[in-house]
């Protein structure tokens, strides 16, 4: 899969930019603030995902602009897409999206299309953040290889505020204690599987990067991955044993039930679950160092593009956001070796900043403009 022409107009700082990538290396170089993490961005949103900066859907217009439009065609293995994005200040909810010049409805129809990799300085947080954070990696991962999982997620999101709703109801008097049980069988369920799909990934993510690791420090740490579920433990159930995961699971749930009523929200499920990463049997997020998080950051997102490049047998483009800078000689290596048959774009204060870059093309942004500047 690779990015063949990208357009941005109006997207925050960007005025009519156009460009048409190399298939292998793309270096966007400039000075800070003049918009290269705003290319990537644009990029990023052809996905169906939200923005990996956190930013509201207002916020994607320019400060005196009115309008956003954005473009972009892809090759997929199979075929040139064309995927067209717009959307106005007066009414932000109503996105304009058409694929291949037919109208879709919000972002979920782009998520099955168009698949990248993106690694931001802020990805640390995978290590050293909130439990959220892992949780909203692994689904993003997953959901990435089936198509059922996000629809199970966003399903599972909504049981649970409407359990959770229900719960206060309860409290305050407004509903009775039984109601609830028909939302626990629903969540019970699909709770499960959400688990069960996880685990999977987990499992393949723990093999992919503890190679990975191994490489960057010659086999002398061992990285080590696990997922701990706050229903299951770690004994998550395989898909045949589905009926008495789910029963288990529902019973967890009805005997928190005075608990929950009395928080207002439910303690147990597979939004409470994490991950737990480990350095040579050490919990990194308490023990590690900021170089070793920084690389299991680092080798996440890179295992995360190889275990979807061998599922597929269809790369997804990386994104690399400013992150090449803080990479010594070995990791970028290890970065470019892993990437090798991937579409790489990289954004850069500067050429001399990214080492060992083979077939590619530059291209310069300054105050929302880009200017291709040459092929290496």
């Amino acid at each position: 899969m690779y990015v063949t022409a990208v357009k941005a107009n109006g997207y925050k700082n960007l005025k009519n930019a156009v460009i048409s990538p190399h298939p292998e290396y793309n270096l966007i170089t400039g000075m800070n603030a003049q918009g290269k993490t705003n290319l990537l961005e644009a990029i990023w949103l052809m996905t169906g995902c939200r923005s990996f900066r956190g930013s509201k859907d207002r916020d994607y217009i320019s400060i005196d602009g009115n309008i956003m439009e954005l473009g972009m065609a892809f090759y997929d293995g199979r075929r040139t897409q064309k995927i067209e994005y717009s959307m106005s200040r007066e009414n932000i909810r109503d996105k304009k999206i058409k694929l291949n010049g037919v109208s879709i409805k919000g972002t979920n129809g782009l998520f099955d299309c168009f698949k990248a990799v993106v690694f931001t300085p802020d990805d640390t947080e995978l290590i050293k953040g909130s439990p959220e954070k892992r949780r909203t990696f692994i689904d993003l991962c997953c959901c990435q290889l089936n198509g059922r999982c996000l629809d199970s997620v966003r399903r599972y999101d909504l049981l649970l505020n409407h359990r959770n709703t229900l719960l206060k109801s309860i409290a305050a008097g407004k509903a009775q204690r039984d109601s609830i049980y028909v939302w626990d069988q629903q969540i019970a369920a699909i709770g499960t599987f959400i688990s069960v799909k996880r685990n999977e990934y987990v499992k393949k993510m723990n093999e992919t990067c503890q190679n990975l690791y191994s490489r960057i420090t010659g086999g002398k740490e061992i990285l080590t991955i696990e997922y701990n579920s706050n229903i299951f433990g770690s004994q998550i159930p395989e898909g045949n044993d589905g009926n008495d995961a789910v029963a288990k699971y529902f019973m967890k749930l009805n005997g928190s039930i005075d608990d929950d009523i009395r928080l207002g929200y439910t303690l147990w499920g597979a939004h409470r679950d994490d991950l737990i990463i480990k350095i040579n049997g050490m919990n990194i997020k308490e023990f590690g160092s900021q170089g070793q998080k920084k690389t299991a950051a680092l080798v996440m997102k890179l295992g995360q593009a190889e275990i979807y490049f061998k599922k597929s047998a269809e790369a997804p483009v990386i994104l690399l956001d400013d992150v090449m800078g803080e990479l010594d000689e070995s990791r970028q290596a290890l970065v470019f070796e892993t990437v090798k048959n991937m579409q790489v774009f990289i954004t850069a204060c500067n050429e001399n900043a990214v080492k060992g870059l083979a077939n590619g093309a530059v291209f310069r942004v300054e105050n929302g403009e880009v200017t291709a500047m040459q092929e290496r």
